[in-house]
């Protein structure tokens, strides 16, 4: 397993829009805050670690994200170490608490008008029922995407053909089929099952 690799916090500037910084330091000196910014982890584009024995609150951002998905993940964390200052730790992770918390730090970085239209437009709409994954509303990540450095032959598995094929970031095939509601049944070539797939999932086509 590969060790993460910490930026400094210096460099914290260029990886978020511009406009973000003074108002994400705020938070992270405020909250004592150690933020590590990690090469891609495919499970996760970020993370949260409760402070305990008087270490300080830890919060890790994937730094392969594009600026304005590293801002909406970083505040997504920021938004579990809120609540539980706030409500004690025996909260939901993402339950009524974290909603609230997490719309709230979503509103007050809208008013610095940090983000494009077409992101502002998702992000009211996601304040108002947020999903427990950063960056998990399938509107949110569409648009995110296109702010994403172009050069990969990445898709999402709605903009695969039926019938056409795709590989895993383990390496397994898959075969698309039809949509089902909010997911999008497949077929494992090698074993027969049949999974379902986000259809905002990022997968290579074959």
């Amino acid at each position: 397993m590969r060790k993460k690799k910490e930026a400094p916090l210096g460099t914290l500037n260029h990886y978020l829009p511009p406009g973000a910084y003074h108002t994400v330091m705020q938070y992270l000196q405020h909250y004592k805050v150690h933020l590590t910014i990690t090469k891609e982890r495919r499970s996760v584009l970020g993370d949260y670690r409760f402070a305990v024995h008087g270490k300080n609150h830890r919060i890790s951002v994937n730094g392969n994200l594009n600026a304005f998905a590293f801002l909406i993940t970083l505040l997504h964390e920021l938004a579990h170490l809120i609540a539980f200052e706030k409500y004690g730790n025996r909260i939901a992770s993402h339950g009524k608490e974290w909603k609230m918390v997490y719309g709230e730090i979503l509103h007050q970085f809208l008013l610095l008008d940090l983000f494009p239209p077409d992101i502002a437009g998702e992000i009211k709409t996601t304040m108002h029922s947020p999903a427990a994954g950063s960056c998990a509303e399938d509107g949110l990540i569409r648009v995110l995407r296109k702010y994403d450095q172009k050069g990969n032959n990445k898709k999402l598995v709605e903009e695969i053909d039926v019938n056409g094929s795709f590989q895993t970031d383990d390496g397994r095939i898959f075969k698309r089929g039809d949509r089902l509601r909010k997911r999008i049944r497949c077929l494992e070539i090698k074993t027969g099952k049949i999974y379902l797939f986000s259809p905002v999932y990022e997968v290579t086509p074959v």
